[in-house]
């Protein structure tokens, strides 16, 4: 720990015990007698209110009138509070969420100017629902730093083969993305980016990257004006894409909405009364997909087309029971 880090942490370590002494210095910090000497005149000379008890048992106190110092956050710890308010907002319903709007302001006054405008980046870049912690895998900061910042990743993907096994990303197998956007849904985080490689927007499960490293080619500068709510129109089906409907319970519609891929709409249905109806389409190859998550809806949702979909659900529920 470097001497402006150990100051940093000490500020705040005798603001908490208001009184000390140079052994408790000595102890915590593991000093020697005289550096903890040269600090405590360095919190003197930075405008810390100490005064010295002399004699047996004395010490030194923090005056009563001095409050807290201002608090220096890295990066990181700016992007983790910022996770941590926005679970805040997330709690519906709680009387936390009416002190949200309060506690932000008193956030954003308190951090420096570049990173209060690196907090208003985040806010067009992740999104999350509130519910069972989601599985980040080991690179979500670097996908979020790189969608802030506009720049390209060569990653390496473990991606899903049929049945849905797990393909590993072996043989140096990479690819080439500029993320924009990530967020968390069901469990998992996504990071919405453009495939270099491919020419097309995909979405990647971040605990399936398992590398991911700065560069790999010119970034587009049209996607850094994208964020997340531009991302919903991204998609467009490939001619070999399926066309399904399904009828929702209305108990079932805001569990619905909070999952909705960009591929899907929910309105209301013209076939049923006081049901809605819940439209989209899906490639081929995401079929095991689109059944799992289908079928996470029980009997609130009904396929209504195609048949081919609604013969692997009931397939599914088959197998299922007979793993019971």
């Amino acid at each position: 720990m470097n001497k402006s880090e150990r100051l940093n942490r000490m500020q705040r370590y005798v603001y908490r015990k208001r009184v000390f002494t140079l052994r408790q210095l000595m102890d915590e910090f593991g000093i020697s007698r005289s550096t903890a000497l040269r600090d405590v005149e360095s919190l003197e000379a930075i405008g810390l209110p100490l005064y010295a008890d002399r004699g047996r048992g004395g010490g030194y106190r923090v005056l009563e009138t001095a409050s807290l110092p201002p608090v220096s956050f890295t990066t990181g710890e700016v992007l983790a509070l910022y996770f941590a308010m926005q679970n805040l907002r997330g709690m519906s319903g709680d009387p936390f969420r009416v002190s949200f709007d309060s506690i932000r302001a008193k956030f954003l006054d308190v951090v420096s100017e570049p990173q209060r405008e690196q907090i208003q980046r985040f806010e067009h870049r992740i999104a999350f629902e509130q519910g069972e912690p989601a599985n980040a895998g080991a690179h979500l900061e670097t996908l979020l730093q790189a969608a802030v910042r506009g720049e390209v990743l060569t990653i390496a993907y473990a991606g899903r083969t049929g049945e849905g096994k797990q393909e590993t990303a072996a043989g140096g197998r990479t690819r080439r993305i500029q993320p924009f956007a990530v967020y968390a849904s069901d469990g998992f985080w996504y990071c919405r980016a453009y495939d270099l490689d491919k020419r097309a927007y995909r979405v990647f499960r971040c605990d399936r990257i398992v590398s991911a490293e700065p560069g790999g080619g010119e970034p587009i500068a049209e996607l850094q004006a994208l964020d997340l709510r531009d991302a919903q129109s991204l998609r467009r089906p490939s001619a070999e894409a399926v066309s399904f409907r399904c009828s929702v319970a209305p108990e079932a519609a805001d569990r619905l909405r909070r999952r909705l891929y960009p591929s899907m709409t929910l309105t209301d249905s013209p076939e049923a009364n006081g049901l809605l109806l819940l439209s989209g389409s899906y490639e081929p190859r995401e079929t095991d997909f689109i059944v799992s998550y289908l079928a996470g809806f029980g009997p609130s949702l009904k396929i209504l087309e195609p048949e081919s979909l609604r013969d692997r659900l009931r397939a599914y529920y088959l197998r299922r029971i007979e793993e019971l």
